[in-house]
C-alpha cells in the first residue's frame, strides 16, 4: 500500500520527528503578518530602548494595564500574543507556575537536588552548570510551546531560623554563600550574550522573608521588625550580589512588611535600593497576590486604587495576580498615578521580553531556537544531577571508620526507614516531574543484596507496629542503613516546623535497630532543615551519619556511591544544626541576628550565635584527610582613606573607616594556601576561609564570617596551591548600628581549617574630606 502523504509532507513529518516537537509560532512580529512586521518595535536591529518606546506609544491605557499582570493579555491588533510570566526553575524546570506544563513531547525535566543540598557542595561552577542545564531545558520547552522564558528563581533568602519550612529552597544561612550561589545560578540560567538573555531569572523574596506560618503568625500578616544593621549586613546581601554580580533580570518583592511597610509598596527598597543603588537592569515582580494581600489582609491603604498606585510608584513593574489589572486604570482616572508611571513599569517588562528575543519574529532564529525534546533529560544532564547529589551529601560521623562499606564484607545490607524507598520526597518542593528516579533502596541494591523494611509507614512515624520486622532484618544483615528524616508534610511552603527533633517515633526506631544490628549501623537523614540528632551522634552503636538533604532524582544512586566509596564525600553544612533547646523561648518572629545577653536572646546563625550546636556551619568529613599550609600572606595592608573631617589622621588609626571614605577599588588581600591530601583516597576538598574582626568592635561585628571558598579535587598524597583573593571593603567590613558599612582598623584573623593568620589593616590618609 502506498504512502498517504505527499513527498513534501513526509519530509516535514520526518523533520518534526527528528526535532521531536512542534515549533512555536512567533510570540510577536510574525514575518507573515504584513500589518506588523515592518513596525519599528519589530525591527531587531534597532536599539532595544527605541523598540520599547515605539511599542508603548502604540498601546492604549487599557492595553497597558492588561500587561501589568502575570497572565498578560494579547494585543491582537499589534500581533502580540498573551504571555504567562510565571514559571519556576528552582532546581530544574518546574510546573509549579502556570507558565510551564509537562506532557506530550516534554513529559519531564531533569530534577536536581534541592538548593540546600547543592549549596552544601560550596561549588560555584557546579551551581552555574546546573543553571545552564535548567535553561537549556526551559528554552527547549518554550520552543515546543509548553513553557515560558521568565523563571522566578532562585530563592536567596537567609535561612535565619531552623524551623522555616522553605529553608530547603535557600542556599543556607550565610549571606556571602547565598549571594555567590545567587550570582552563579543566575549566570547559568541567563547565559547573557551582550544584552540578550537565554531565559530571565528572578531573585526572591525581597526582603527579610523567612517565616511562613508559625504559632498563629503567617507571612501574609507578618511585619518583620528589622534593624538597619541587619538589613545591610545580612538580609540584603544575597540580593545585592544577585543584581550587581549576577546581573539578574528580575527581583521579586515579598508578602511581609518590613518595619511597617509592605515590601511591594516600599520605594526605599524597590526604587532607591534595587533599581537606584544596585542598578537592576530588569523588572520587579510581586510575590503572587502580594498587592492584594497588602490591601485586603494588611489593610495598608484605604482603597484598592491607592494600593495599585502605591505599588507602581514604589517601583513594582509586574503583579503576579489580578490586582493591578483590576485597579490601575481607575487609579489613573483618580489622579493617584499618571499614565507615565504605567509606561515606566512597562518599559522594564517589555525590555526584558525584547532581550529574550520575543519580538524578533520566528523563535527558530534565536540562538537557542533549535533546542527541542532531545535536549531535555539527556544523559549528560542526568549525570550532572547525580554528580550534584554526590557533591552535596555531607558525612557527619564516621566512627572507626565504618564507611565506606565493602561489597565483600557486607554482602547483605538491611535498608530501613520511611525514606528508604522514596522517590518524589527526594526532589523537595518547587520541583517538576523528574526524568526518572533512583531511590536509596534501588541505589544500594546496585552494590549488594538488600533486605527492606520501612519500620514506620511514613515520616510521621506515629506507632511502633513495624518496628519488630525492622529489628529482625537488622539482626540478619551484615550492615544496616536507616534512611530517616523529613518530607514536605513536615517542612514546606506554609508549613514551619514546631521543633527540631526527628518526627514521631523515628528516634526510637533508630535506637532500637542500632542496638539489635549485627553489623555497622549507618544513619542517613533526608531533610531540608537541620535536625537535632544528638542521640545518634553520641550513640556508639550508630557508626556513621550522612545528611543527604533532598538529593534530587538520582539521590539514591548518590547515597549508595558515598556509602560504598565510589565517591568520597566532600560536602559541608550550609547551616548550623542546633539542639532542640535552642528554639525554647525563641520566637520565629524576632528578626534580630545579634545576640543579647541582657534579653537572654541567643543570636542567629554561626555569625552571631555562640552557644552549643549539634554540628556547626561548614562541618563535613571525608574518607581522606587534608592538611592546610599558608604559603604566603601579607601581615600588613594599608587602606587608602580620603582623610578625616577634622583633619586629625591619628584619630582614625584604631577605628572603623566608612567604606565610602576608603579607596576600595580592587583592594584585596591575596593568600596562597597549600592543600595536601595526606590520606589514602583521592578526594574533593572544600576550602573555607573565615575572618574575624579585631577585638573591641562591640555590637557591630560577627564572631566570624565566611569570606572565601573553593572546591578542589586532590588525588591521594598530592598537593595543590590555591590563590585566595579577599576584597577588603566587601569582605572584611562590618556594619555599624546605623547600617553603615565600615572597615575596622587593626588586627583581623583569617581562619583556614586549623591555620590562623593575622593581618593588620592600617589607614593611610590621602587628604581632607570637606564637610
Amino acid at each position: 500500500m502506498g504512502s498517504i502523504f505527499s513527498p513534501l509532507t513526509s519530509i516535514l513529518l520526518l523533520l518534526i520527528l527528528l526535532w521531536g516537537g512542534e515549533a512555536r509560532d512567533p510570540f510577536a512580529c510574525d514575518p507573515k503578518n504584513t500589518a506588523t512586521k515592518n513596525l519599528p518595535f519589530c525591527k531587531a536591529w534597532l536599539a532595544t530602548g527605541a523598540r520599547v518606546k515605539d511599542l508603548i506609544g502604540r498601546l492604549t491605557l487599557q492595553e497597558k494595564v492588561n500587561l501589568l499582570v502575570n497572565n498578560a493579555a494579547a494585543v491582537p491588533r499589534l500581533g502580540i500574543k498573551g504571555y504567562e510570566w510565571w514559571s519556576e526553575a528552582l532546581h530544574g524546570v518546574s510546573n509549579v507556575g502556570p507558565g510551564t506544563k509537562f506532557g506530550g513531547q516534554f513529559p519531564a525535566a531533569t530534577s536536581f537536588p534541592q538548593v540546600i543540598t547543592t549549596a552544601a557542595s560550596f561549588n560555584a561552577s557546579l551551581w552555574e552548570a546546573i543553571g545552564r542545564v535548567a535553561s537549556d531545558e526551559a528554552r527547549a520547552m518554550y520552543n515546543g510551546g509548553t513553557a515560558g522564558l521568565t523563571y522566578w528563581s532562585p530563592n536567596v533568602n537567609i535561612f535565619r531560623d531552623p524551623r522555616w519550612g522553605r529553608g530547603q529552597e535557600t542556599p543556607g544561612e550565610d549571606p556571602i554563600l547565598a549571594g555567590k550561589y545567587a550570582a552563579s545560578y543566575v549566570r547559568g540560567l541567563q547565559e547573557t550574550d551582550g544584552n540578550r538573555l537565554k531565559v530571565a531569572a528572578s531573585c526572591k523574596h525581597f526582603t527579610a522573608y523567612d517565616l511562613d506560618n508559625w504559632n498563629g503568625v503567617d507571612r501574609f500578616h507578618f511585619n518583620a521588625q528589622v534593624s538597619k544593621q541587619d538589613i545591610e549586613d545580612t538580609f540584603n546581601v544575597p540580593f545585592r550580589m544577585c543584581v550587581k554580580e549576577g546581573k539578574v533580570a528580575s527581583v521579586m518583592c515579598s508578602y511581609n512588611q518590613v518595619n511597617g511597610v509592605p515590601t511591594c509598596a516600599d520605594p526605599i527598597l524597590l526604587k532607591r535600593t534595587v533599581r537606584g543603588q544596585w542598578g537592576l537592569n530588569g523588572y520587579i515582580v510581586s510575590d503572587c497576590d502580594s498587592v492584594g494581600v497588602f490591601y485586603n489582609s494588611q489593610h495598608y491603604t484605604s482603597t484598592p486604587e491607592e494600593a495599585a498606585a502605591d505599588a507602581i510608584k514604589a517601583g513594582l513593574d509586574l503583579d503576579c495576580g489580578p490586582f493591578l489589572g483590576q485597579h490601575t486604570q481607575n487609579a489613573v482616572k483618580k489622579g493617584l498615578i499618571s499614565e507615565t508611571d504605567v509606561n515606566g513599569a512597562l518599559l522594564n517588562t517589555l525590555t526584558v521580553q525584547m532581550r529574550l528575543g520575543m519580538y524578533d519574529g520566528e523563535p527558530s532564529s534565536h540562538p537557542y531556537g533549535k533546542l527541542g525534546p532531545r535536549d531535555v533529560c539527556t544523559p549528560s544532564h542526568q549525570e550532572l544531577a547525580l554528580e550534584a547529589a554526590r557533591q552535596g551529601i555531607v558525612l557527619l560521623k564516621n566512627k572507626g571508620p565504618s564507611l565506606p562499606l565493602s561489597t565483600r564484607r557486607h554482602p547483605t545490607v538491611a535498608v530501613i526507614g520511611p525514606n528508604s524507598n522514596v522517590t518524589v520526597t527526594m526532589i523537595g518542593n518547587y520541583a517538576g516531574i523528574a526524568c526518572g528516579y533512583t531511590s536509596p533502596l534501588e541505589g544500594i541494591g546496585r552494590y549488594t543484596k538488600t533486605i527492606h523494611e520501612l519500620g514506620c509507614a511514613n515520616v510521621a512515624c506515629t506507632n511502633d507496629k513495624q518496628f519488630g520486622r525492622a529489628i529482625n532484618v537488622a539482626q540478619q544483615a551484615d550492615a544496616t542503613v536507616l534512611v530517616m528524616g523529613l518530607d514536605q508534610s513536615i517542612e514546606a511552603e506554609t508549613v514551619d516546623r514546631a521543633g527540631l527533633l526527628l518526627p514521631g517515633r523515628q528516634q526510637d526506631l533508630v535506637s532500637k535497630v542500632a542496638a539489635a544490628s549485627k553489623g555497622p549501623t549507618i544513619l542517613v537523614i533526608m531533610s531540608g532543615g537541620p535536625v537535632d540528632i544528638t542521640f545518634a551522634k553520641n550513640n556508639p552503636r550508630i557508626q556513621a551519619i550522612l545528611w543527604a538533604g533532598y538529593p534530587g532524582q538520582a539521590g539514591g544512586a548518590a547515597i549508595a556511591d558515598i556509602l560504598f566509596g565510589t565517591s568520597n564525600p566532600g560536602g559541608k553544612l550550609p547551616m548550623t544544626w542546633y539542639p532542640q533547646g535552642y528554639i525554647k523561648n525563641l520566637p520565629m518572629t524576632n528578626m534580630a541576628m545579634r545576640a543579647s545577653r541582657s534579653k537572654g536572646y541567643p543570636g542567629r546563625t554561626y555569625r552571631f550565635y555562640n552557644g552549643p550546636v549539634v554540628y556547626p556551619f561548614g562541618y563535613g568529613l571525608s574518607y581522606t584527610h587534608f592538611v592546610h599550609t599558608l604559603a604566603s600572606a601579607p601581615k600588613l595592608v594599608s587602606i587608602p582613606v580620603d582623610g578625616h573631617r577634622h583633619g586629625n589622621s591619628s584619630s582614625i588609626a584604631n577605628k572603623a573607616i566608612k567604606v565610602t571614605h576608603a579607596r576600595c577599588g580592587k583592594l584585596s588581600i591575596s593568600l596562597q594556601v597549600d592543600v595536601k591530601n595526606v590520606g589514602s583516597k583521592d578526594g574533593t576538598h572544600t576550602l573555607l576561609v573565615f575572618s574575624a574582626p579585631p577585638a573591641g568592635n562591640g555590637h557591630w561585628a560577627p564572631h566570624k564570617q565566611l569570606v572565601a571558598f573553593q572546591k578542589l579535587h586532590i588525588p591521594s598524597k598530592a598537593q595543590q596551591r590555591v590563590n585566595v583573593n579577599i576584597h577588603v571593603c566587601k569582605l572584611l567590613s562590618v556594619v555599624d548600628r546605623s547600617g553603615t558599612r565600615r572597615v575596622p582598623m587593626g588586627l583581623h584573623s583569617l581562619h583556614i581549617g586549623d591555620v590562623k593568620h593575622y593581618v593588620s589593616l592600617q589607614a593611610e590618609t590621602l587628604g581632607i574630606i570637606k564637610s
